[in-house]
């Protein structure tokens, strides 16, 4: 085959992509917040849903956040993202479950972080919700999970809400608009590697 073969070949192809990419592009014709889930067992889910907030803090939005689980205050997203405008902060947990163990204690936590959560989901201000880690007080219990599938479904219209964390309930995953699931291929904590400032903290 020649160049302009290969070139012409490659050239045809691309119409063709390009012509199915403009076809599904005019069929989403509609637009609504989105309830997007970040899940799996592998690294970046939490780094996935910061990416999205400094973008829409980048379009002026007004972006809110709310950590389940983690309860320390010295990440390197919360001490960047704290200096910016538009952004409210809440770290609601007090630490991996395996550092409380104390599952009334833990239980109250979650129900009382959900709380703030139900006020940032009213509040048409907030323009985007970052639900750091909400999957573990669904999995084991600590909340319930219509509640909070009712909630998320009343919040308004174009607000968007981005959830992480492993093990995400099917029907959390049934009412989201977009579903990704992390795969864990490889970690360095397991070669012995700690966990390192501005890649893991």
């Amino acid at each position: 085959m020649t160049d302009s073969e290969r070139a012409e070949r490659y050239r045809v192809r691309m119409q063709r992509k390009k012509e199915v990419i403009d076809a599904a592009i005019a069929r989403a014709d509609r637009k609504q917040g989105l309830l997007l889930v970040l899940t799996g067992n592998g690294k970046g889910k939490s780094s996935s849903a910061f990416g999205m907030m400094a973008r829409a803090l980048g379009h002026g939005m007004r972006v809110g956040v709310a950590q389940f689980i983690k309860g320390r205050s010295d990440t390197g997203e919360e001490a960047f993202f704290r200096k910016q405008e538009n952004v409210v902060w809440h770290v609601l947990g007090e630490g991996f479950t395996w550092d409380t163990q104390n599952l009334e204690h833990d239980t109250e936590t979650a129900r009382l972080g959900w709380e703030v959560v139900q006020t940032m989901l009213r509040d048409p201000s907030f323009d985007l919700i970052v639900l750091d880690e909400l999957t573990y007080p669904l999995k084991f219990g600590w909340l319930d999970l219509q509640q909070v599938l009712g909630d998320l479904k009343s919040r308004p219209p174009m607000q968007h809400v981005v959830i992480t964390g492993r093990g995400a309930p099917e029907a959390l995953c049934d009412a989201a608009d977009t579903v990704t699931e992390m795969t864990d291929i490889k970690h360095a904590f397991r070669a012995g590697i700690q966990a390192q400032s501005g890649i893991d903290l």
